[in-house]
């Protein structure tokens, strides 16, 4: 199927038509050009899966970029990591934290609307990415709901729907190049038409750990087999839970259809169980607000 048939075409040509083929093509032709992704976090997702990975080297490793040094020195240092006194280094944030968290918050920082480009978007872009942000955090509220790793939850949840700003990115770019204007019906149905691709072509450019290619891969089917789905269908529930608190902010969320979702089925959570994960609210929008800091 062609990505552009994944949405009825009529509309699609309605809204922007020389645009939407010229993204279509670029997708097809792999040409879209991908931000790159600084090489201090691929290294420091590289370390954190090392089984005999240790502070050391992981405090040595983001002390080499000084301003992201500084930044998770001030996150940890935040209320919603409760620390008991001052945190004064890298190697006592990574001591009191763990490489996890510290990882997360180097990562999170890293992926930020000054990788992307698209003049008159900015705003869109920064919602979309706190959005993913929150479904990271929600993803790894539910992993320990369920009992399933935790650690790996967040990045699934992160980057299931990078693809969103490359796509605003480079329809901005199109748009530009062809003096053409794009309104926010229309960038949303660019996102919702080549957000899978896009989101599978940056992770495997930023050669992302297999399990998270696999996440964003399978994120929008995962009932087929493959090796990730524990973790996909865990970042399936934190995008639910996330986008019930971004409805519930305009007035129209409703615990009964998140509790309806079948990818509770799937995780085996009852409906005490997802309210007991919800009432996290205050926990994991202390922590949202912390990493953008």
């Amino acid at each position: 199927m062609s990505m552009l048939t994944m949405i009825p075409q009529q509309k699609l040509s309605d809204a922007l038509p020389p645009v939407a083929r010229e993204l279509g093509e670029q997708v097809k032709k792999g040409e879209v050009v991908v931000p790159l992704l600084p090489k201090v976090a691929n290294r420091v997702i590289s370390l954190t899966q090392t089984e005999d990975s240790n502070a050391a080297e992981l405090a040595s490793l983001i002390q080499s970029d000084q301003t992201l040094a500084g930044h998770v020195v001030r996150v940890a240092n935040s209320a919603a990591y409760s620390p008991v006194s001052s945190i004064v280094s890298l190697q006592q944030a990574i001591t009191r934290l763990g490489m996890a968290t510290i990882a997360e918050i180097a990562l999170a920082a890293t992926v930020n609307a000054s990788l992307f480009n698209a003049p008159g978007f900015e705003a869109l872009i920064q919602q979309r990415l706190r959005h993913s942000l929150a479904s990271g955090l929600w993803a790894k509220e539910v992993a320990r709901a369920c009992r399933r790793n935790v650690e790996a939850a967040f990045l699934g949840g992160l980057l299931q729907d990078i693809g969103r700003p490359v796509t605003i990115q480079a329809a901005s770019e199109i748009a530009a190049k062809l003096g053409s204007f794009i309104p926010p019906e229309g960038m949303a149905l660019l996102e919702k038409t080549f957000c899978r691709r896009m989101s599978i072509t940056v992770v495997n450019k930023w050669e992302m750990p297999d399990s998270v290619q696999q996440v964003v891969k399978y994120f929008d089917d995962y009932q087929p087999p493959h090796s990730a789905k524990n973790q996909t269908v865990v970042a399936v529930g934190g995008v639910a839970i996330a986008n019930y608190f971004q409805d519930n902010q305009s007035g129209s969320a409703n615990l009964d259809t998140l509790v309806a979702h079948p990818i509770f089925g799937e995780l085996n959570l009852y409906r005490d169980e997802i309210e007991q994960v919800v009432a996290r609210a205050d926990k994991v929008n202390a922590t949202l607000e912390a990493m953008q800091l």
